[in-house]
Parts: C-alpha cells; structure tokens; sequence
C-alpha cells in the first residue's frame, strides 16, 4: 500500500508570521493607547503646531531667510521638535510608567518576543512624527503659501521616521536611569535646551557664539540641517557627516542602555 507524503509548514515560517502578527497587534495598541491619552497626544502633536503657527506662520509672514521663506524654512525645525517629542514623552516617560506600574514584568512573563514591546514603542514614536509633520506641512502650505514639492514632503517623512530612532534611544536612557516620578522632568530638561541650542526655535544664525559651538555636538542639530537640505536651505557640514553624527549617537545610547539594563536586572 501507498502512501502520500503530506508536506507540512516549516516550523520557521509559521513562527516569523505569528512573531510579526503579535508586533504589529502590539504597535497598534500601542498607538491607538498614546492617541487616546489626551495629555500626550494633545501636547506632542499641539506644542510644535502652536509655536510654529506663531513663529512660523504670524510673526514672520512673508519674510525670507537664507533664500528661504521663514515659513518654509521653521517647518523643518519644528518638524524635529515635535517627533523629538514624540520620542522622548512615548518611550521616555511611558517606559518608566511601565516599569513603575509592573506592566513590562507582565509582558516579559507573557509569551510575546522580547523586542516587540520595545519595536512597537518605536514604530508608535515614529508614527507621531509622521502626524506631526503632515500637520505642520499642511499648516505651510495652507496659511504660509510655502510651495513643497512632493519630493521634499517624501524626504522629510523619510528622515522623521529614521530620526526617531536616535531619540527612542535616549528615551530607552531616560526609561532606565531615571525614576517614574523624575522622568518628564528630566526629559524636558534635555528636551528643551537641547531644541533651543540646535536652532530649532531660532535660527542658528541669530543665536550666539557660545550657543554654536555646541550645537555640533547634538543629535538634533544634525537631524535639523538634514531636514533644512531637504527643504532646499542651505545645510551647514556634509549629509554623510550629519548621519555619521546620528548613527554615532544612536550606538551610545544603546550602549549606555545595554549597561542600564543589565544593572537592573542584576539588582532586581
């Protein structure tokens, strides 16, 4: 007697589909709870769309800078300042919520993959600031006839999303070092200081010497010049120095995360 051999699923696949369907159930939870959270949602997305509507949009209206509408030119900057945000208050603060509450001993006790928590954290950041970016883009064009192109609208959206990792690095700092309680203090004052020194709310050019010298050291000032070439304004230093500077940045604090982490563990 014959038989037929059936053949059956590989194990490896069936485990990457269900892998992927857990991360994308968990982003989407992850996203729509920061949406409803209306004091994150309403002040990550409402803080740059406010001062940009008043520095941006009233104050300087028709006036240009460098061969730049200001309108078209702080979109750039307030486009970072707000996915920066993003970043810091969604992994940041809400990672030292979890860890305060207990939820992240529950989902590590549950058989989800390690990195989709932390892979969901940064795919929601990432999403915000693709929000806040299409908001401020239409605020430009609608209330400061900034003319964009597609291809400038595409670029933009492209570097929010890829500078947000940089930041949810330092948010995973910030959710491992610092106390629940300390954690949106801590994070606006390195949020803050670090926006201004950057020229994010102010031209570089109009801020002093002192101010300059340091912004090079800064993750912002680099995402800043690369969404100012995006825009067609003119970017001080080389787009491959401006990624090293992001990428460089971005390894430190995973590093620094990775000894954090490894320290919590052994003391808990």
């Amino acid at each position: 007697m014959s038989t037929t051999a059936l053949p059956l699923p590989s194990t490896s696949a069936n485990g990457l589909i269900r892998n992927l369907g857990i991360f994308a159930r968990e982003a989407r939870f992850e996203f729509v709870r920061l949406l409803r959270t209306r004091t994150f949602s309403l002040s990550v997305i409402g803080f740059p769309v406010m001062f940009y509507t008043l520095f941006g949009l009233l104050m300087n209206r028709g006036e240009s800078l460098e061969g730049v509408a200001v309108a078209k030119y702080m979109l750039g900057g307030y486009a970072v300042f707000g996915l920066v945000g993003a970043a810091l208050f969604g992994i940041g603060v809400g990672m030292a919520a979890d860890f305060s509450a207990g939820w992240l001993e529950l989902k590590r006790a549950s058989p989800m993959p390690p990195l989709a928590y932390l892979l969901a954290k940064c795919c929601t950041a990432m999403a915000f600031g693709a929000i806040i970016v299409s908001l401020l883009t239409v605020l430009g064009i609608t209330f400061g006839h900034v003319h964009l192109t597609l291809d400038e609208y595409a670029r933009m959206i492209a570097f929010a999303l890829a500078g947000a990792i940089p930041f949810a690095s330092l948010g995973l700092v910030i959710a491992l070092i610092v106390p629940f309680n300390s954690a949106p203090g801590i994070a606006n004052l390195i949020y803050l200081p670090m926006s201004f020194c950057s020229g994010l709310w102010v031209p570089l050019k109009f801020l002093p010497h002192a101010i300059k010298a340091i912004a090079p050291f800064l993750p912002t000032y680099h995402l800043a010049q690369l969404m100012l070439g995006s825009l067609g304004a003119p970017m001080v230093g080389t787009t491959a120095s401006h990624w090293s500077g992001l990428f460089g940045f971005t390894l430190l604090m995973l590093g620094i995360a990775w000894i954090a982490f490894r320290r919590r563990e052994q003391n808990a």
